[in-house]
């Protein structure tokens, strides 16, 4: 007779150190007991370490569920909370929230700075654990590789008189001996992309090496206009760049597309040798940012291509002016903003009506009077309406408010990311997030990595503020009666 084995509860399994996968869902969930285990049995795995109540989170879940699934059998997908799996995040050095890591045969290999779209996830881990070349044997092959979405970047070697292969590098790494006579490497533009106003085909001509290679790719992959998607948004983003939002649809309407896109490339002919780079993206994948960063609704002149400009350190213009076909309204927009006429876009909440409270309210608006007063040591606190810790801090920094209330050169101070544009020379990329702007030194301030209980913030102001502290002794004497 045949006896029924007792079934093993999820429970069991986390306990004898077996990952287990969430009732639905494709993504690995480890803990503390597991993660060693389970990370060091897969040549790559993307790790998410998060909290259930983190907001970027939340929007997260839904593309990282798409990529597991989608990525399964490649590279696995996990997740780790780290609201209860402490020692795990911490020996990763992770504080803000979602992190995202990337491990090789158990250990950490890299952070994760791909896009975060289920597409992008996908295309981004598929190189990571893909080879890195492909070898093509003839020119049915090639033709059928560069007809590809984004570029190809092709390498060539000749032996005799007619013997020939190529590889085509699908990372950056290219590790190519420059002895090697008859060798070149072409880059080829995605054949939709292809204009009168730049070379379809480049030819590397320098001395082969990994790292000439990689200035090579760096510098000419994307080519004069490329199309932005919110899979290679993330890698042109350190760059001055003007985008024309319309409807960009390569797949059933390529001739419309290309039909804006050609009056861009038409001026952005007059403009490059100025620093600004160009690109054009589809309105509609792009609504909910433009909406966020600029304020711009689903109706708001939609036909034509609106166009914004965004700057590396984070500056943001918007065209007012309807486009015109002949380029003429862009043209002037570009010559505005390079003589520095334009006013700049400022996504703001409205200045507080009574701002007298121990904690100064800040908006994107009163930043530079508040925080950039160069007279003024300033502690701002940077949070979000939904974040756990931030309600946690709160009372917190009201008290260290409190104590430091008689004190006119230090102001404790707060500002909504959410709803206020950050300055570029302060990172948040986490809630919440400290720093210190100390008077005469606003270019540089300070970020805060102590404890956040009341004591270890005065003790941090006693050590880096212009002048020593002023406590209000008031509330000292009430704190210590009660």
């Amino acid at each position: 007779m045949s006896r029924l084995l007792p079934a093993v509860t999820l429970p069991l399994l986390a306990l004898l150190g077996i990952a287990v996968l969430a009732a639905g869902s494709d993504v690995l969930e480890l803990s503390d007991s597991d993660f060693d285990y389970t990370v060091a049995e897969h040549e790559t795995m993307l790790v998410e370490f998060f909290a259930p109540w983190c907001g970027h989170c939340q929007k997260l879940a839904p593309e990282y569920e798409s990529a597991a699934t989608q990525l399964k059998g490649t590279v696995p997908l996990a997740k780790v909370d780290c609201t209860v799996n402490s020692q795990t995040c911490g020996r990763f050095g992770v504080n803000g929230y979602p992190t995202l890591k990337i491990f090789r045969n158990g250990q950490e290999a890299s952070a994760y700075d791909g896009p975060r779209s289920a597409e992008g996830i996908v295309s981004y881990m598929k190189k990571q654990a893909g080879p890195n070349s492909t070898p093509l044997h003839s020119q049915e092959g090639l033709d059928t590789f560069i007809n590809n979405f984004d570029a190809s970047v092709v390498g060539k070697e000749k032996y005799g008189h007619n013997k020939s292969f190529l590889t085509v590098l699908l990372t950056h790494l290219f590790t190519i001996q420059s002895k090697t006579p008859n060798r070149s490497v072409l880059l080829f533009r995605p054949p939709r992309l292809n204009s009168k106003f730049e070379e379809n085909v480049l030819k590397f001509s320098d001395p082969i090496s990994v790292s000439s290679l990689r200035r090579f790719i760096r510098d000419n992959i994307y080519g004069m206009c490329p199309h932005l998607t919110s899979e290679n948004k993330d890698n042109l983003k350190n760059r001055d760049l003007v985008t024309a939002y319309y409807n960009v649809d390569y797949l059933r309407n390529p001739k419309g597309s290309n039909y804006w896109r050609n009056r861009i490339l038409k001026v952005a002919t007059q403009f490059q040798s100025r620093g600004l780079s160009f690109s054009v993206a589809d309105r509609q994948e792009f609504q909910d940012d433009l909406e966020e960063d600029f304020g711009i609704s689903p109706s708001d002149g939609a036909e034509l291509p609106l166009i914004t400009i965004r700057t590396r350190e984070g500056h943001k213009y918007i065209m007012q002016e309807e486009f015109t076909r002949d380029g003429k309204a862009l043209e002037k927009f570009l010559e505005d903003y390079f003589a520095g006429k334009l006013k700049r876009f400022l996504k703001s909440e409205p200045r507080p009506e009574n701002n007298n409270g121990p904690v100064k309210v800040v908006v994107a608006e009163t930043f530079e009077e508040i925080v950039n007063d160069p007279t003024k040591d300033v502690l701002i606190e940077f949070y979000a309406p939904w974040c756990g810790h931030c309600k946690n801090l709160e009372p917190k920094y009201t008290e260290l408010g409190e104590q430091l209330a008689d004190d006119h050169n230090i102001v404790i101070a707060k500002m909504d990311a959410t709803a206020n544009d950050v300055p570029s020379n302060y990172d948040v990329q986490g809630f919440p997030t400290i720093y210190f702007a100390k008077a005469g030194m606003k270019d540089s301030p300070m970020p805060y990595e102590g404890a956040r209980e009341v004591k270890d913030l005065l003790s941090f102001l006693k050590k880096e503020a212009t002048h020593p502290p002023i406590l209000n002794l008031n509330k000292l004497e009430k704190k210590k009666v009660t």
